[in-house]
């Protein structure tokens, strides 16, 4: 029996609706690539004295798709880096207010889904809360900073970001050793596919921190 009218309708508007889906998986995850590519380049390929505008641009762009894909964690969580790597050339005052902002932004990511991006959201946190001064000047955590990063750890043992970013916190609180281990961890994770920029950035930025660990 061939499919009445009615029941064409309905799957031509299913088969409609699914594709209208998949385009705009498909857009969000262009817009993400760029973001990421566009934080590599500010990160590791713009001189020291551009890093402000240029984070700036970024932030403006990445609150755009934000926008557009309300509802979503993983640009939230990428609005929420760039502000906090914005954060690290502003001035003090504005400064502080960027790393407000990309608190709240990853604490809104996390509410939504907290694994989103193999658990980016507990890596950038946990960095916000080691990084910022503590109360009365701001959030700073190093408790709550301790646990947020080991929590990134269980989702994504092996990821380059959650050993790196907890290697640079146990180096910060003295705990060399352990530090190295790390660090080494880091340095040995499996490249990213599409991620190679923002790799080999990070893999430098460990090697020198491991060089300043030598005895």
């Amino acid at each position: 029996m061939l499919p009445t009218p009615f029941v064409r309708r309905l799957l031509l508007s299913a088969a409609l609706l699914g594709f209208a889906a998949s385009a705009m998986a498909d857009e969000l995850s262009d817009d993400i690539a760029s973001l990421e590519h566009g934080w590599a380049k500010a990160s590791y390929q713009t001189p020291d004295d551009q890093k402000d505008a240029a984070f700036a641009e970024l932030q403006d762009k990445a609150h755009a798709v934000s926008t557009q894909f309300a509802g979503r964690a993983e640009p939230l969580i990428w609005e929420g880096i760039i502000a906090s790597s914005h954060a690290k050339y502003q001035g003090v005052f504005a400064a502080g207010k960027s790393a407000k902002l990309a608190r709240d932004l990853l604490q809104s990511a996390q509410q939504i889904d907290a694994n989103a991006l193999d658990g980016s959201v507990y890596v950038s946190l946990g960095a916000l809360y080691y990084k910022v001064p503590g109360w009365p000047l701001s959030f700073g955590d190093k408790k709550k900073a301790s646990e947020l990063l080991q929590q990134a750890l269980k989702i994504d043992p092996n990821g380059i970001d959650a050993n790196f970013f907890y290697g640079d916190f146990l180096a910060e609180h003295g705990d060399r050793q352990q530090a190295i281990d790390y660090l080494n961890r880091a340095l040995a994770s499996p490249a990213r596919a599409g991620r190679e920029d923002a790799d080999t950035g990070r893999r430098s930025e460990i090697r020198s921190l491991l060089a300043s660990l030598a005895p």
